[in-house]
């Protein structure tokens, strides 16, 4: 069922609530120090001091001055941060009290706003087999709020997944450095693995990308409970299942676990930091370990 404008501020108001005192209190000072400035901008001129890198002498104020100066540099605190969020249909799953698509929408919210208390600018790419809507980055509260409304209310074109098409995206529209998140549940529809492992190899060359996936514990295994109806929310295709049989469940976690090791190895191989969060976990200790890793 879409939900009315009120429906959507509200939930709006409730999660800018829940995500932003999240940030304050926990996320703000690991953010900054986890994902600080890649780039380095001119500072000053000074005397060479024993020590110093040679390289570094600015050569025109030496010849002026008569005795050697160098250049002094300083890291570029300011950040553009890029959150390229799922939206096909497999986000709209979930068997325990939230569907994916409330927790990707939840932690893009607290990225958002660490984002913010470090002075950065954030923007969105959504998603699905194509590119849905593209938020430039921007700064502000008032601009945070209105990626959490879109992130609540989206409707997609396609309920398919490219994975590829994002990344590839986000290296031709945003040419200065960025960190990138990706939020989804890594369930690529297109099944082309080499296309991801290209987009991911060019962009992660100049972007900062970090892979945060979105799970249910009911996509790991079936429960025991006779025959059901499956339907998968990206190809429509549908299929009986005799979920009494160990050997049906075994194959189901088998797919699931052979499917996972594929997306573990593609972010790996390309150096990609990844979190696995659960629906029905704390997404908190998940983010908190992300950031410690780096």
């Amino acid at each position: 069922m879409q939900e009315n404008e009120n429906d959507i501020l509200k939930r709006v108001r409730k999660i800018e609530i829940k995500t932003r005192g999240l940030s304050n209190e926990i996320f703000a000072g690991k953010y900054h120090t986890a994902f600080r400035g890649r780039g380095m901008s001119f500072s000053e001129v000074r005397e060479y001091r024993a020590g110093d890198d040679v390289r570094d002498i600015d050569w025109n104020v030496t010849a002026r001055s008569s005795k050697p100066h160098i250049k002094v540099y300083e890291e570029e605190r300011e950040l553009t941060m890029m959150l390229l969020v799922d939206v096909s249909g497999s986000r709209l799953f979930g068997t325990t009290d939230r569907l994916k698509k409330n927790v990707m929408t939840e932690i893009a919210a607290v990225l958002a706003f660490s984002a913010a208390q470090n002075n950065d600018k954030v923007g969105c790419i959504f998603f699905s087999d194509r590119v849905e809507k593209f938020i430039p980055p921007k700064k502000g509260r008032s601009h945070i709020l209105m990626i959490i409304r879109e992130l609540i209310g989206f409707r997609p074109q396609s309920v398919g997944t490219r994975l590829s098409e994002p990344i590839r995206f986000l290296s031709n529209v945003n040419k200065k450095h960025c960190t990138a998140f990706i939020l989804s549940d890594f369930m690529d529809s297109s099944g082309d693995r080499s296309a991801l492992d290209d987009a991911l190899k060019i962009t992660g060359g100049r972007h900062d990308l970090v892979a945060i996936r979105v799970f249910d514990p009911r996509e790991t295994e079936l429960p025991d409970v006779g025959i059901l109806e499956l339907q998968d929310a990206e190809t429509g295709r549908k299929v009986w299942t005799d979920t009494s049989s160990s050997a049906v469940r075994r194959h189901y976690a088998d797919a699931w676990q052979r499917r996972s090791e594929e997306i573990e190895h593609t972010l790996k191989h390309n150096r990609i930091d990844t979190a696995t969060v659960s629906t029905r976990d704390d997404y908190v200790v998940e983010l908190i370990k992300l950031f410690k890793q780096r």
